[in-house]
């Protein structure tokens, strides 16, 4: 089972709520961690992600963003509109700052909302799984790997496990090598103990509020490699444009036209998802559509290409 971790920012939300049919035919259970003070875009994704049936994991303690000292708006979001839905379940975000009696309030206090634990930096594993030990079969505990090693996971090994690891390693622009190993996971997750695995997309663990100038434009294409035991690897087509912050338009032709001359090549192992036929649709016409629906089809195109691979 895949777990998608989304931060809540537009582009993240408008490709959950577009790809909610998918995600719930597949079982594939976005996290979101809500970023932005309006809660609008968030309630309608969940409202899309219920409709068609599928299931969702929603950060109630987030650590970026507008609402990192204060999940209660998100909490009453939960409680007014998803009370007593099995396909909203609250996520607590597990921090270094968090003590076992924080966790453990939260935890009573979502206690209705299918608390799930997001295990992201905290420090006293082997006293918290004591608190939880008459929960803990029911429980599903998602582990983010950086923080959360073998020995850490071992404590909650009676729980349903979920490991995400972050494949994306974010660098400017202009510094992305060509093509570079991305992840594993969706290969070795059951020799690991686990129930599931998950990643960060195209878009990476490190939180940014972005929205400076591209001196290079990057499109990132996740592929899955059947001659290298199925690994996934990840294509970084830039612009040969990078040392002025203007023509973001003319920057993405560059990268676009590389992609595409990777596709034709035959050589690219790069599934034809939908969104890389809308890639190929905006090539033949010669249209940007912004940085931020660039991002949509890349994470898209993400989902649809291990939707694929677990069939």
């Amino acid at each position: 089972m895949y777990y998608p971790y989304f931060r809540g920012k537009q582009f993240e939300l408008i490709t959950i709520r577009e790809m909610a049919p998918l995600l719930a035919r597949k079982n594939f259970v976005p996290v979101i961690e809500p970023v932005r003070e309006a809660l609008g875009g968030l309630k309608k994704t969940l409202a899309a992600v219920c409709s068609g049936g599928g299931h969702a994991i929603v950060i109630v303690n987030p650590y970026h963003g507008d609402h990192q000292e204060d999940g209660t708006s998100i909490s009453g979001l939960l409680q007014e509109g998803f009370i007593g839905s099995a396909n909203i379940a609250a996520g607590i975000l597990l921090r270094s700052d968090m003590t076992v009696e924080e966790v453990m309030a939260c935890y009573r206090l979502h206690a209705a909302h299918h608390p799930v634990l997001v295990h992201a930096g905290f420090n006293a594993p082997k006293a918290l799984a004591t608190e939880l030990e008459h929960d803990m079969s029911g429980l599903t505990n998602v582990f983010v790997e950086d923080h959360a090693k073998l020995l850490y996971r071992k404590h909650f090994d009676r729980s349903t496990r979920i490991l995400v690891r972050d494949g994306f390693k974010r660098l400017r622009n202009a510094d992305y090598p060509e093509m570079e190993e991305f992840s594993d996971l969706h290969v070795t997750c059951d020799d690991l103990g686990m129930a599931g695995f998950g990643d960060f997309l195209i878009v990476g663990d490190v939180y940014s509020e972005g929205g400076g100038p591209a001196y290079a434009v990057a499109i990132h294409l996740t592929f899955i490699d059947p001659d290298k035991d199925d690994v996934m690897y990840i294509y970084h087509f830039v612009s040969d444009t990078k040392d002025t912050p203007t023509d973001p338009a003319g920057k993405f032709a560059q990268a676009l036209a590389k992609l595409i001359a990777k596709l034709d090549s035959g050589t690219s192992h790069i599934l034809e998802t939908d969104a890389v036929k809308e890639f190929r649709e905006l090539h033949a016409k010669g249209h940007f559509p912004g940085l931020g629906y660039v991002k949509k089809l890349s994470m898209k195109h993400h989902i649809e290409t291990l939707a694929d691979y677990l069939d």
